[in-house]
Formats: structure tokens, C-alpha cells, sequence
């Protein structure tokens, strides 16, 4: 899949700058998060592609499953992807100009897996002590591991927190082998 985020990247660049041009970095992450999810659908994937639909077609498929969520440039967009067969790396562009907006608004994504279920006192400690370490906020993306044992793992970027019980039953095991 790296050859269609690499096809994505100057989709997701141009449009970032359109966007901040326009002043409009939530709405089209709002048109494109939509439009991702539209091109996944499975009925949807049978069509991208298929000799027998335009790429009017597909486009126009589009704007109406978004009905009044997609404006003019937006309907240019799937246009053109349409035109030119990409259609089915919108997903890959949204993801990329998720990346770029939360960069331009100073927020890191934290990836939290927990053995266990977190409650939202948890999350929310959690949370508050990442953006003091990192003095940005912070966008969680939990999920559970239950093969942690206990605690949880903490990825934001590239550096990584390990606080389950897993981790430090490997960290031991190392230790003992040395």
C-alpha cells in the first residue's frame, strides 16, 4: 500500500493548502473523512474500476451518497481521481491530510494499548501527563491488547512507552539471558 500513499501525498498536500488558504482545514476534513469512507464501502469498491461505470458516474456517485456534504471543489476532486482511476486512494489522502491539520494544529496522536478497558479518569490522566511531556496535545487512539497482561503501551511518533506487564516480563527475560 505504499505505492498509493506515495500517489495520495500531493493530492493531500495540495489540498491542505487549498484548505488553508480557504480557511477551511474542517470541512474538508469533514468532505474527505466522508469521502474515505465511501470509497471503502464494499459496494462502492465493486464499482471503482468496473469498465462499465464512467468516471462521470462514479464522481456523481459520490456526491450524491454526500448529498449537500461535498462542495465544488470537492465534486472537482472526484472528478479527476475519477478521470485519472485513483479513486480508490481517497482513503490515503484523507489519512495524509489528517496527518498534515494535526500537525498545523500542534497536536500529537498517541496510540494507547491497555491489557484492560480504560475509563475516562484513566484516559484523562494519561492524557494530561503525555501533552506535559510533550507540551502539545494529544489525540488518543485507544485500544485494548489483553496479551499486555497488564498496564499499557504508549506510542507517540516514534517514541515508545512500555509500562505493560508483557514488556517488563521481556525486559526480564533479557536481563536473565545476559
Amino acid at each position: 500500500m505504499a505505492e498509493a500513499i506515495t500517489v495520495a501525498r500531493p493530492y493531500a498536500d495540495a489540498l491542505y493548502k487549498l484548505s488553508l488558504k480557504g480557511k477551511s482545514l474542517s470541512q474538508w476534513s469533514k468532505m474527505l473523512k466522508l469521502a474515505a469512507a465511501i470509497a471503502e464501502e464494499k459496494q462502492i469498491k465493486t464499482l471503482i474500476g468496473h469498465p462499465k461505470v464512467s468516471s462521470h458516474q462514479l464522481s456523481q456517485l459520490f456526491l450524491d451518497i454526500g448529498q449537500n456534504t461535498f462542495n465544488n471543489e470537492a465534486h472537482n476532486l472526484f472528478t479527476m481521481l475519477a478521470e485519472n482511476k485513483r479513486v480508490h486512494i481517497l482513503p490515503q489522502i484523507s489519512q495524509l491530510f489528517e496527518y498534515l491539520k494535526a500537525q498545523h494544529e500542534g497536536i500529537l496522536e498517541a496510540k494507547i494499548a491497555s491489557a484492560f478497558e480504560m475509563d475516562a479518569k484513566q484516559l484523562k490522566k494519561l492524557t494530561d501527563d503525555l501533552e506535559r511531556k510533550f507540551n502539545r496535545k494529544i489525540e488518543p487512539k485507544v485500544s485494548v491488547d489483553p496479551e499486555l497482561i497488564g498496564g499499557v503501551k504508549v506510542e507517540v511518533g516514534d517514541e515508545v512507552f512500555d509500562a505493560s506487564v508483557r514488556g517488563k516480563l521481556e525486559s526480564m527475560t533479557i536481563a536473565l539471558k545476559s
